[in-house]
Formats: C-alpha cells, structure tokens, sequence
C-alpha cells in the first residue's frame, strides 16, 4: 500500500474521523462548500489535519462512488485505486445471484479489494469470507462490510489462505477471484495480458476448478478467446455501453448450455445473448459488400463483439430463422462488425443508425459535403480504420463557421472498411 493510499484512509478510519465523515456526507455540506474552507474551518474547531485530509478525500470518492454504489455509499471507505477497479453494484449483483443459483453455503471471496463483490454476496444472505493481502484496504473493507454479520474479512494471500483452509465436510464452498491486473512501477500502474502473470494466475484458478468448486472469475475485456479454458462459460458484461468485465464461470456456476454469452445492461434492465457453441462457430450470414450499405447500419454493443456473437445477434435478432434474406440482415465485410437491415429492428445488442449517404473515404470530398451541409457539430465512430476521430473531426471542420451550432445541421460519420477500401457512411441515430 502506497504512502498516498494509506492516506487516503488512516483519519477516516479512527472513530472520530469516521464520525465526522458521516455528519458531513449526510448533512449534504461538504457537496455545497469550498473545500479550503471546508478544511479551514475543520481545523479551527480542532480537527487534526490528518483526519481532515482523510475525511475530505473520503467525500470526494463517496461521490465518485455513488455511479457505482449508491446509497450504499452512506457507510462506506474507498480508495482512489481501489474504487477504479471495484465491480459496480449492478454487476455484482449477477455475479452473486450465480452463487444463489448455485446452492452454496459460503463464498470465499479472493483479492476482495473494497468487498463490492462480497457486499453483493452478503446481501443474498450467503456467508461470505473476503480475503485481502493489504491490511489497509482490508480494513476499509471490513468497515463496507459491518452491516452483514455473516460477512468477515481476512488479511491474507489468496493462494496461501486456499491452502490453510480446507473445506469443512458437508459444507458447499465457492470461490470468487478477481485478480490483480496491474503492476507498479515507477511511472505508475501497467495492465498486465499474461494471465499466468496475474495475481493469482489463471492456472491456480484452473486448480480450483478441477476440484468441483462452484467459481467464478473477473478478467479485464480484452481477454483473448485462446486462453480461455475449455471447461469454462465465458460471459462479457456491457454496463451503460461500456464492457466492464470477461468472467469465467466454472461446475455449478457455469451454465450447461452456454459456452459464451454478452450481458447487457442499461437503464431499461438486463438482456443477454448467449450461444452454446465454442469460438468461432457462429452462423455464417450473407456478406454482401458495400452495396449492401442501404437502409439501417446497427453497431453491436461491445460485450456482443467480444463474446464473437456478432452473427448470431443478425440471426437471431433480425433474420426470422432465415440466415439467406440480405433484406433482412447482412454484413458489409465479414471481419467488421457492422451490418445492416432494411428494415429497423430495435435490440438492446445494437446501435442502429438510419443510413443517408455513402462517401468514398477522401479527406476533400468530406471536407465538401460538410460545407455543402452547413455541418456545425460532426461525430465521428470507426470500426476497421486505422484513424484518429478527434484528428479527422478537426481536420474536416478546419476553416468552417461552428460558432452557431444550433444553426447548422448535426452529422454523424461512420468510418469503415469493406475489403481493401474504405468508405464514410453518413448516419442519422435513431
């Protein structure tokens, strides 16, 4: 634990500090003060600065927090590190609801960090042991954790504990790990790819697995389908449109039906996509090339993209159980994500645009019909280009009156790829 992390906690977590945290949170004061006379007049009454420090910084990641907690947030400690990477309480929730499913009797949650997983498991009334190796996070932990009396937290290394820990006979255990991913170095933090150079690497989650437990495990998105192992439900979960997680689901926490599957949720709730199949096996759909650029392009939401359910959403979702009708639904190039309908289909999988136009990729003939279109604000998305959109967007705008955006026309651009040319398809959201 770093010098700033220890910081972050120590005045909060004395009964005084703590206290003054809370009297503040819930008095909506710090939200409607300038925090230097906030802290001003803290230590005028006799707060050391340490605890003010604590307990102002501690309010600032309360705030942050709330996307991602709620009001659970009103008894809880964060650090700055350790908020970034906690599961958000919507995800969690899932992942806790598996256990459930899954008739356990306890979870053994490893690399616990701030507890939002084992918050999420306590709450489905499943006894539940965190295990962190830092005693100062794990001290914020257990303060997170005080409303659940089933709910305890060991300072431990997670492999070690594991070991020192066998299983009580007749008891139903399950393992939830999310391992570290990160490394420090003297310029920061770095995301780590190898799993076996996690923090517990992926083989010793294998190890558990071979031994029957019910697990589950949190990866980062960009986890690569070869290493993924063969006895494993792959599950990407979308939050708000952004992928948040890959998690391995292994025996009773898995799925017999499922091998890979995008869980999407939004405002409106949660939808999932699975399919049964491995890697690269999903239905063939017609690919018809640029001309097929008619009528409604429709983007995928990222977790669909990287659970390679690309095709089974346009079977699924836009083609009425013929995978031969282009009318329906077909990709522009079978490498690129995008395809299109001629008919709008709304789906919580997709984007969907209402095609106006397709432009060969030229720097001047966009810079032309921008002009031509009074265009005053350009959003631009990209799929198979290798391009920067800030860079274009100010490229193509350059010279052009934006002062007055409400008095010119909003244009959306998708950039992509069919075959070896690229194109500029003109987009209206719907």
């Amino acid at each position: 634990m770093s010098e700033s992390t220890a910081s972050e906690l120590a005045g909060a977590l004395t009964p005084e500090g703590f206290k003054l945290l809370n009297k503040l949170w819930r008095s909506g004061e710090y939200a409607s003060s300038e925090t230097l006379t906030l802290a001003e007049r803290l230590r005028a009454e006799g707060y050391a600065p340490t605890v003010v420090n604590s307990v102002l910084t501690q309010l600032k990641l309360r705030t942050q927090a709330v996307a991602k907690f709620g009001p659970f947030v009103e008894q809880m400690l964060f650090t700055d590190a350790g908020l970034q990477q906690a599961t958000p309480l919507q995800v969690a929730a899932h992942h806790a609801r598996r256990f459930a499913r899954a008739g356990v009797d306890e979870v053994i949650d490893l690399g616990c960090g701030l507890g939002a997983d084992a918050l999420a498991i306590a709450g489905l009334d499943i006894p539940v042991t965190a295990v962190e190796i830092d005693e100062t996070t794990a001290a914020a932990t257990t303060i997170n954790l005080m409303p659940f009396p089933h709910a305890k937290v060991d300072v431990a290394d997670a492999i070690q504990w594991v070991r020192d820990n066998p299983v009580s006979e007749g008891t139903a255990r399950g393992y939830w790990l999310d391992p570290a991913r990160r490394k420090t170095q003297s310029s920061g933090t770095v995301r780590i790819f190898d799993p076996e150079a996690f923090s517990p690497p992926l083989s010793f989650v294998e190890e558990l697995a071979s031994a029957g437990y019910p697990l589950g495990v949190k990866l980062g998105p960009a986890l690569a389908h070869e290493v993924i192992p063969d006895t494993a439900e792959a599950q990407w979960v979308s939050l708000h449109g952004s992928v948040v997680e890959a998690a391995l689901w292994f025996n009773m926490a898995q799925r017999s039906d499922v091998r890979r599957a995008a869980l999407v949720i939004n405002a409106h709730g949660a939808s999932e996509l699975t399919s049964p199949t491995d890697f690269g096996m999903s239905p063939q759909v017609p690919v018809t090339g640029i001309d097929g650029a008619a009528g409604y392009l429709y983007e995928p939401d990222g977790a669909v993209i990287r659970a390679g359910l690309v095709t089974d959403l346009m079977v699924e979702h836009f083609m009425d159980n013929d995978a031969t009708q282009t009318s329906a639904g077909r990709q522009l190039d079978e490498h690129i994500a995008y395809f299109c309908s001629d008919e709008y289909h709304e789906t919580a999988f997709a984007t969907g645009y209402r095609i106006l136009e397709v432009l060969p990729y030229k720097i001047k003939t966009l810079r032309r019909y921008i002009k031509e279109h009074n265009v005053t604000r350009l959003d631009i998305k990209k799929r198979g280009v290798d391009v920067s959109p800030e860079e274009l967007r100010r490229t193509l705008m350059q010279g052009l009156n934006t002062k007055k955006p409400a008095s010119g026309e909003h244009l959306t651009l998708v950039l992509t790829r069919v075959g070896e040319a690229r194109y500029a398809i003109v987009v209206q959201p719907i």
